[in-house]
């Protein structure tokens, strides 16, 4: 499998570059999480990043690469969920 060098900001992973696996498409996925094991031994905590573009060329406006920002919510692209037109607002948005 192939995987590409990304960067992430924000959060405790502010300035890291990781490997990531690039799905079929070439991408890296939208979300990225990263479990923290807890040093009690309890549940760890899940670190949530979000895939935003990281430029964009300036003739075409194409996407130079991709970084992950630290998403502080914790819920990634709306919980797993496809955001149809014909489906109810989701209540704990915004």
């Amino acid at each position: 499998m192939k995987s590409q060098d990304t960067p992430f900001e924000g959060g405790p992973m502010d300035g890291r570059v990781l490997p990531v696996l690039l799905g079929m498409t070439g991408h890296p996925p939208k979300t990225y999480r990263i479990p923290v094991p807890d040093p009690a031994g309890g549940r760890p905590t899940v670190l949530v990043y979000r895939r935003v573009p990281r430029g964009h060329s300036r003739r075409l406006g194409l996407t130079q690469g991709w970084k992950y920002e630290y998403d502080p919510t914790g819920r990634g692209s709306g919980g797993g969920r496809p955001k149809w037109p014909w489906s109810k607002p989701d209540d704990t948005d915004g």
